[in-house]
């Protein structure tokens, strides 16, 4: 049940990224095939990184030993605080606001959006997480929140996008701490 919660926050993390991020593509204004389209891009990626850095990072925690879950942790916790510094900062998200202007746009959107990732899964890989669980569920979260986003962000003000972002990152820091201290 703990590694199910633990894959619902770090979905839930990884998928307001793509929320903010789709708000923003929202506010320009899209059609229904374009917003489907960019849900399943960014899902993809968003449950594809993670995925590769789980690999990697079950295939060292043995390596790591005992200190497995507070380096896993103490990476989460870092990513979240980079999130979180970065939406205080208000760092330029250009590219990710014309993402919907052409595919390869949208498909480098969705890789800056994700790479970060990769250090998530990492994390979780030496927390010995289900590949397959974490995929489905880091997948279905990102899809339904980025769905959820385009909506709301040709209706709402740019606030909603600065918050999910540090919310997503203070979700992030959370996990890496119950991680580390082998909380989750």
């Amino acid at each position: 049940m703990t590694e199910i919660l633990t894959l619902l926050l770090v979905g839930l993390s990884v998928g307001l990224g793509n929320f903010a991020a789709s708000i923003a593509i929202g506010l320009s204004g899209v059609n229904k095939v374009l917003r489907l389209r960019i849900a399943v891009i960014f899902g993809l990626f968003e449950t594809v990184m993670p995925i590769i850095g789980l690999v990697i990072g079950q295939r060292i925690a043995n390596k790591l030993g005992g200190y497995s879950n507070l380096i896993g942790g103490s990476l989460l916790g870092l990513s979240g605080l980079y999130l979180v510094v970065s939406a205080l900062r208000k760092t330029d998200k250009t590219e990710v606001k014309n993402a919907s202007q052409s595919m390869g746009k949208l498909l480098i959107a969705a890789l800056s959006l994700s790479v970060d990732n990769l250090i998530v899964g990492f994390g979780l890989g030496t927390h010995h997480q289900s590949l397959l669980l974490a995929a489905v569920i880091i997948g279905s979260t990102s899809v339904v929140l980025s769905l959820i986003g385009l909506e709301l962000g040709s209706r709402l003000s740019t606030k909603v996008e600065e918050y999910s972002e540090i919310l997503s990152g203070l979700i992030l820091i959370l996990v890496g701490i119950a991680i580390g201290l082998k909380i989750l």
